[in-house]
């Protein structure tokens, strides 16, 4: 599969290229300031995410886009504009986009009437304004008319770690452990959405998180 990743340099991306190309998969990583890569499944391009010219350019010929960007705090309105050109993007190219998002538009596993945005106990109030666009982003995949979309809610902490090969899936709701805990490394979260791009599911809101508190060592 040839697969464009927008947000290639950053956490996540970055290990997405990586899981990707170790699955022989043809990667496009696309950053603003473009990542240098040797390995021959990778090319390298600039783009600015926020450019529809520069995002056409990228999907051009590939099978699948990936969006992964983070809200900057003070930049919420950028973040939401992105998605919207990446959208657009992949309607006229006709392929599907996967958005790996974040976890405010969860339902909290305690008080399912209330959203992890809304929850202290999951997102601090210093991360309440980034977490809140998440919910934003969300909305605008939902409302577009371009519905070939998948959107992945990371638990409440995603964080370098080991790459196990293995989480536990869900949809709407945030997955924690015994104990409470809501985590996975970035790179299992990379081995997912290759995962899901490898064997689409039907449900367009997903969300994971590592199976039990010994798999999450750094």
């Amino acid at each position: 599969m040839r697969i464009a990743v927008i947000g290639a340099t950053g956490m996540v991306g970055s290990r997405i290229v990586t899981e990707a190309a170790d699955r022989s998969h043809q990667v496009i990583a696309a950053s603003r300031a473009a990542p240098h890569h040797t390995r021959r499944e990778v090319t390298s391009k600039q783009a600015d995410a926020r450019s529809a010219t520069d995002i056409d350019n990228v999907l051009d010929g590939v099978e699948a886009a990936v969006l992964t960007v983070r809200a900057v705090p003070g930049e919420e309105d950028a973040f939401v504009t992105i998605t919207k050109v990446v959208l657009d993007a992949s309607a006229r190219a006709g392929i599907p986009v996967f958005v790996v998002g974040g976890a405010g538009p969860l339902h909290s596993p305690k008080e399912h009437d209330r959203l992890v945005v809304d929850s202290p106990a999951f997102v601090p109030k210093r991360w309440r304004s980034t977490a809140a666009a998440s919910v934003t982003q969300l909305a605008t995949c939902a409302e577009h008319t371009h519905q070939n979309w998948t959107y992945l809610s990371p638990p409440a902490v995603l964080e370098p770690g080991i790459r196990t090969g293995s989480y536990r899936q869900g949809t709407t709701t945030l997955l924690t452990d015994h104990v409470g805990r809501s985590h996975i490394s970035a790179e299992d979260l990379a081995v997912a959405v290759i995962d899901e791009l490898e064997a689409p599911g039907t449900e367009q809101h997903i969300t994971i998180a590592h199976k039990c508190p010994s798999t999450y060592a750094l």
